[in-house]
């Protein structure tokens, strides 16, 4: 997951909230190498910030055991973060999480090694009571192609989510159409879509009801990619990524308007 440079707001007071993640090896929490480095990378940031740490688990063995073992990890990361930060950083919470944070399916090794994690959440304070309000990226719909530009991002007006899930609003289905017309007749373009929550400060991703995964962005951006392959369109044109947080239109959503304007995916043009 690319997480570390995604902006946040958490809170009833604002912060601007980084994520990063430190893995381990099965039934392990002993930092690695590779580890080590980045906790030194993070202890070593100048900012006023706070670190809370959270500890996880994949499912396979005991739940118990699992529980203890995200617990331990979380421990290991926090100790030796208090070994290397100065006085400008605080820890926070640590707790372990057991496997109650699956970011996945855990279908492959691979996606086992990514729920062996201890996740960092960084937070730094702005003013109590500051708002947001971003303005929108161009609409992909109304762009002409040839003025478009490589690694520009554009929303995708009106394809936003029910709350909590991966499908999309009915009023999002003509748009998708159109998506699919437009990468239809332009054979060359590569895209990058990118899926955005609302509403669960609590975690960087918000869950999946109907998948009970903690990546509701991801799936998002997923769901529209699967309508477009089902469509034709060839999968090596279009990446999917998840932001969590990342640039919500509107903080903090205090209407159901608010909450579905940052209920969306937007998409990146990678190759034209």
């Amino acid at each position: 997951m690319k997480a570390f440079l995604f902006l946040l707001f958490f809170s009833t007071v604002v912060y601007s909230q980084t994520l990063t993640s430190i893995y381990f090896k099965n039934n392990s929490y002993e930092l690695s190498n590779e580890s080590k480095r980045k906790l030194d990378s993070l202890a070593k940031l100048d900012t006023k910030l706070i670190f809370r740490i959270f500890g996880n688990a994949n499912p396979l063995g005991n739940e118990a055991l699992n529980k203890t073992l995200s617990e331990n990890r979380a421990k290991t990361v926090s100790d030796y973060l208090k070994t290397k930060i100065g006085k400008n950083i605080h820890l926070g919470s640590s707790e372990g999480l057991g496997i109650s944070k699956q970011i996945n399916d855990n279908s492959s090794e691979n996606l086992l090694a990514k729920n062996r994690r201890v996740d960092i959440f960084i937070e730094r304070y702005f003013e109590k009571g500051e708002k947001i309000s971003r303005k929108v990226y161009p609409s992909f719909f109304d762009m002409k192609v040839a003025a478009m530009k490589v690694k520009d991002t554009f929303s995708l007006p009106d394809v936003n989510f029910i709350g909590g899930r991966h499908v999309w609003l009915p009023q999002a289905k003509p748009k998708l159409y159109q998506l699919y017309k437009i990468l239809n007749e332009n054979p060359t373009l590569e895209v990058e879509l990118l899926g955005h929550i609302c509403c669960d400060y609590e975690n960087f991703d918000g869950e999946d009801q109907d998948l009970g995964t903690f990546n509701l962005s991801f799936t998002r951006a997923q769901s529209i990619k699967d309508f477009l392959l089902a469509m034709g369109i060839d999968a090596k044109r279009i990446k999917i990524e998840g932001a969590g947080h990342l640039n919500p239109v509107v903080y903090p959503e205090q209407t159901e308007s608010d909450r579905t304007k940052n209920r969306r995916v937007e998409i990146v043009l990678l190759k034209k």
